[in-house]
C-alpha cells in the first residue's frame, strides 16, 4: 500500500536533507573543505573534463585543489554549495569614477615619483588596510607606506629617518589612547617634521564596520587572552588568524566599510606628508 502522503518517495519529508545555499567561489572567500578540515582562501576556479573545481590557499600559502561537489564546504560553520562566480558586465558609470578612498579616480595616470616623506602604520594587517582602501591615491601622490613592527621601535626609526621640511614622516598608532605606553611614545618623537595619530581600537580589525564583516559587533575579549584569537573563538571562526584576517578584508571595498576613527586618521596623515614636500 502506498502512502499519498509520500507518493513514491518513502522517505519522510522532515528526514530528506535540504539543498546546501549555493555560494558563489570569489576571490579571497575562505572556507573550509568537508572531508579533508582544510581551510583556507579562494584563488582560483577552474574548469575541468571532470568538473568545476577551487583552489584554496592556507594560512601558510600552502595551496590544495578540490572538486566543487554539493555539500562540499563550510562556510562559518554551515554546509554550503561553491558555485563558479558569475562574470558580470560592468555597469555603466553614472558620474564621475572614484577610487576605493572616495576621491575623483584619474584614468592612465602613472605613480609618482616616491617622494622623500613616509607613512608608517603599526602592523602588516594595517598595511594591506591601507592599501586597499587608499592606495591609487597613494600611488598618485608618491607617498610610500611602510609598517612597524612594533610601537617600542618608532623613536630608533625617526632618529634614522631624520625628518625634515621635505622629508615629513607620517605614523598610524593602533589603540592610541591618554595615558598608555603608545601615547607616550608617540609624544616623545612628534615634532614639526613627524606626526603620529591613532585610532582608539585594539587592533585595526575593529575599524572595519562589522557589517562590512558579516557580524552584528566586535566581540568583547576578555584581558590576558590574544584579542585576534579570542575574536575568532567568539565568532566560533578557525583559530587561524591569517585566514580571518582575509575575510575581514574581502569585506572591505571602499571607505565606506571602515569607520570615520580610522578614515580621519589616515587621511589627516597623506595631507601631512604631501604638504610642501617635493616629490
Amino acid at each position: 500500500m502506498r502512502s499519498r502522503q509520500y507518493g513514491p518517495d518513502l522517505t519522510p519529508p522532515w528526514k530528506k536533507q535540504r539543498p546546501a545555499p549555493e555560494v558563489p567561489a570569489d576571490p579571497d572567500l575562505v572556507v573550509e573543505e568537508v572531508t579533508s578540515g582544510f581551510c583556507g582562501a579562494v584563488i582560483r576556479c577552474e574548469k575541468t573534463a571532470e568538473g568545476p573545481t577551487v583552489t584554496l590557499e592556507d594560512r601558510f600559502g600552502k595551496h590544495r585543489v578540490f572538486p566543487m561537489t554539493p555539500r562540499g564546504f563550510l562556510l562559518e560553520g554551515e554546509v554550503v554549495t561553491l558555485v563558479r562566480p558569475q562574470r558580470q558586465r560592468p555597469a555603466a558609470p553614472s558620474g564621475p569614477a572614484r577610487t576605493a578612498s572616495g576621491s575623483l579616480a584619474v584614468p592612465g595616470a602613472r605613480a609618482r615619483v616616491a617622494r622623500a616623506g613616509r607613512i608608517y602604520v603599526e602592523g602588516r594587517h594595517d598595511a594591506e588596510l591601507v592599501e586597499r582602501v587608499w592606495g591609487d591615491d597613494l600611488r598618485i601622490e608618491g607617498v610610500v607606506v611602510e609598517y612597524l613592527e612594533g610601537i617600542d621601535d618608532l623613536p630608533a626609526i625617526v632618529r634614522g629617518f631624520s625628518p625634515g621640511p621635505d622629508a615629513r614622516l607620517g605614523v598610524l598608532v593602533d589603540h592610541l589612547v591618554p595615558g598608555s605606553k603608545e601615547s607616550r611614545i608617540a609624544a616623545g618623537v612628534t615634532g614639526e617634521h613627524v606626526l603620529v595619530v591613532g585610532h582608539p581600537y585594539i587592533d585595526v580589525w575593529e575599524a572595519v564596520k562589522p557589517s562590512s564583516v558579516g557580524i552584528p559587533a566586535w566581540p568583547s575579549v576578555p584581558r590576558g587572552q590574544d584579542w585576534k584569537t579570542g575574536v575568532c573563538r567568539a565568532l566560533g571562526w578557525p583559530e587561524n588568524t591569517g585566514a580571518a584576517w582575509q575575510r575581514i578584508l574581502s569585506g572591505v571595498r571602499s571607505y565606506k566599510d571602515l569607520e570615520p576613527q580610522l578614515l580621519g586618521r589616515v587621511e589627516e596623515l597623506i595631507d601631512f606628508v604631501t604638504v610642501g614636500g617635493a616629490a
